[in-house]
């Protein structure tokens, strides 16, 4: 008689929330190590997942809302009890201000020692109720599949957002009961009904003034390309909410023959504006005056997966009486002022039902062409830079940059005055080609840098920094080297704060307060790391100075020396 299969033995708590993670499709977790998820770093050393040792939880944090918004699968962290979740508490809230998957596991104490005031104990829910999407306690070990499967499901359905699981180190360790992990659940792209999309093509073909504004997350190759082409040809103008810039192509340039009016029956695109496209800029912090006054003078603005918030209005002042459809797979969250027809779709989805429905617009073709006319020259740097040896025309790296990145290079940077730059003068023309916080967190950067290298090895990566946003997380260029992760940031010198300093020049000239700061040597610094580092003093020496950075093949910083009285480009729009 043949002997008997051996019982299967459970995995532990730990071991089987590694496994449900495989399963997910998950390749990376970030984090700093933690006795309080012990099991958790044990299950992960024989998994295919890559555990990201990071230098800080901030930047573990920011490096798993990077993944999140560049892969559409959520990004995830882990972190240890108390102080280590205060310090990931800046990714949570900036993942869910800028609707991206994300999620955070937190290292808690043994269950039975709550409510003792014991070491590093907090109240998980308490902290993060009011800025995750949902909060989770994993209380029952045979659950951990089942809690990790919904936490995805939930972090990218919808609206999405950061989802926040507590781990307690006993249940951990504890048989889950099953070594089975669970399916994946889908996550639904709703689309809209046939008299949805009637009813909106409607109410284009009456408006003489439409507006496109995009945003949000999941927009593809096609669904930007299809949208730009769609608008191109009926003279509808396409701005981008604040840090949005990459959901469509910026021209036609990007767009593929495959797509021509001819092969559709659609109308051939205006005369003159060949090559041009409907992207017209931005909303937001650092926009054009005319990309307000788009807004302003719309008779028609639709919303796709953006709604009219804060920042996009002005603070609430532009653009709220205007007739508004709303498009979004979520609910109505940060919109402001009149909606008229809401489409509970998921935008990037939608955009491949509206290029495919007849239409016969009568838009205003001279509005569309004066709004392209003044995107063209408020996005287009100066031929020649500012005379000095002594400091940078970060305009003039600007046109460099323009001229050296590859067509889908990844773009990242925090907050600061430093992001006025890269947001106005560098076009994107592939998708999840930026990373930028919406809610203007600092210290981004970097790890998003470091999460894009790793994500897509194959593609070139540039960060922009200000003084100030990167030694925030400065650090992580440690885990760059350690991970073999490529990328050049530029560090943009000037000193000080310069965001807060513009302020206090407005209202309280000549009382410069609590902004200087006193920097390193970067270039040095960088090379301590094992990266390379270079400083550079003229826009006449950055070309070489990038290649010379881009061979290297290694995590680079270009310090920057910008001269302090600079403030942002020189030209308004």
């Amino acid at each position: 008689m043949a002997n008997a299969e051996p019982p299967e033995r459970p995995l532990s708590a730990g071991h089987l929330i590694v496994a449900q993670l495989e399963r997910e499709g998950v390749r990376r977790v970030y984090g700093v190590p933690g006795e309080s998820f012990l099991d958790v770093l044990d299950g992960l050393y024989d998994s295919p997942i890559t555990t990201v040792v990071t230098r800080h939880e901030g930047g573990a944090g920011f490096m798993a809302l990077a993944e999140g918004r560049l892969t559409g699968l959520p990004g995830v962290a882990v972190v240890t009890r108390g102080p280590g979740a205060a310090n990931a508490f800046i990714a949570v809230h900036t993942a869910y201000q800028d609707a991206t998957p994300m999620l955070l596991f937190v290292g808690l104490i043994p269950v039975a020692d709550r409510g003792r005031e014991a070491f590093q104990e907090f109240d998980l829910s308490g902290w993060f109720g009011s800025t995750a999407k949902k909060v989770v306690m994993l209380d029952d070990p045979g659950a951990a599949a089942r809690v990790v499967s919904e936490s995805i499901h939930v972090a990218r359905s919808g609206r999405p957002g950061p989802v926040v699981i507590g781990l307690p180190e006993d249940v951990l360790t504890r048989p889950a009961g099953s070594s089975h992990t669970v399916q994946p659940l889908a996550v639904p792209r709703p689309r809209a009904a046939e008299a949805e999309l009637k009813e909106l093509v409607g109410r284009f073909e009456r408006a003489r003034r439409p507006l496109v504004v995009v945003g949000g997350e999941g927009w593809t190759a096609q669904s930007g390309q299809e949208l730009v082409r769609w608008a191109t040809e009926r003279s509808v103008p396409v701005l981008a909410d604040f840090r949005a810039y990459d959901a469509v192509p910026h021209g036609l340039d990007a767009v593929p023959h495959g797509l021509d009016a001819v092969h559709r029956g659609l109308e051939a695109v205006p005369h003159g504006l060949e090559g041009v496209g409907a992207y017209v800029g931005s909303l937001g912090y650092g926009r054009s005056d005319h990309a307000a006054r788009l807004l302003d003078e719309a008779d028609l603005t639709v919303f796709l997966g953006a709604p009219r918030g804060d920042v996009l209005s002005d603070g609430y002042t532009r653009g709220l009486d205007s007739e508004t459809v709303l498009v979004l797979s979520g609910d109505a969250l940060g919109h402001c002022g009149r909606i008229d027809q809401f489409i509970p779709a998921h935008a990037p989805s939608f955009v491949l039902d509206l290029v495919t429905a007849p239409a016969a617009l009568d838009a205003d073709v001279e509005w569309f062409r004066t709004a392209t006319a003044a995107h063209a020259r408020f996005s287009t740097p100066a031929a020649e830079p500012v005379a000095s040896d002594a400091h940078v025309d970060l305009t003039a790296v600007m046109g460099i940059l323009r001229e050296e990145l590859a067509h889908d290079a990844v773009i990242t940077y925090g907050a600061g005055n430093h992001a006025l730059w890269p947001a106005r003068y560098l076009p994107h023309r592939a998708p999840a080609s930026l990373v930028a916080p919406r809610n203007g967190a600092m210290g981004m950067g970097i790890p998003a840098a470091v999460a894009a290298s790793l994500a897509f090895p194959g593609r070139e990566v540039v960060s922009v920094a200000g003084d100030g946003c990167f030694l925030m997380n400065g650090q992580e260029v440690a885990t760059a080297v350690g991970y073999g992760a490529a990328f050049v940031a530029l560090v943009v010198d000037n000193g000080c704060y310069a965001t807060i300093r513009e302020h206090q020049e407005g209202a309280y000239p000549g009382r410069p307060s609590g902004t200087q700061l006193t920097n390193p040597d970067f270039a040095a610094w960088a090379r301590s790391y094992g990266a390379y580092g270079e400083t550079v003093t003229s826009a006449h020496g950055f070309r070489e100075a990038f290649r010379r950075a881009r061979a290297s093949g290694l995590p680079a910083v270009l310090h920057l020396i910008q001269d302090p009285a600079v403030r942002a480009p020189a030209t308004a729009g």
